[in-house]
């Protein structure tokens, strides 16, 4: 009985799930990726918070227009600054760094698994590689 629980308690905290608070560093490197976020998709709870960590300066963090849920505003970081934001709306939040979105410098938020704008997120107008990293991540979703 004692190795059946064990074995089932390693499997629940093995599982995927939903975490809390997440930090993203804003990066100039990663393996061979330049200007990117050290997680391009992370997966939250409704009231989470995602810190953005200016890891290397000349990074931030904005909201592409269209790319989330009805009722959210605009939100775009100070360049070279840590930043944060509470997520209290579920659906999916695209952004992308300011001066390297051409580059390909995209993530995504999920909110509370809620994947109800996903059609919103396809249709934005990516630039630059942009386009080819949007597609990769939004197939993974």
């Amino acid at each position: 009985m004692k190795k059946i629980t064990l074995l089932l308690f390693i499997l629940f905290i093995s599982q995927p799930s939903f975490s809390a608070d997440q930090t993203i560093e804003m990066l100039n490197k990663l393996g061979k990726e330049h200007m990117v976020y050290s997680k391009k998709i992370v997966k939250i709870d409704i009231g989470d918070t995602v810190f953005w960590k200016s890891a290397k300066p000349g990074h931030n963090v904005e909201f592409i227009k269209g790319g989330v849920p009805e009722g959210v505003g605009k939100f775009k970081s100070a360049l070279s600054k840590d930043t944060e934001y509470k997520f209290e709306i579920p659906g999916i939040y695209a952004y992308w760094c300011t001066p390297h979105k051409g580059m390909g410098m995209i993530g995504f938020v999920i909110v509370g698994n809620d994947k109800s704008n996903l059609d919103a997120v396809k249709n934005i107008k990516y630039m630059g590689k942009s386009k080819k990293v949007a597609i990769e991540l939004i197939n993974s979703l």
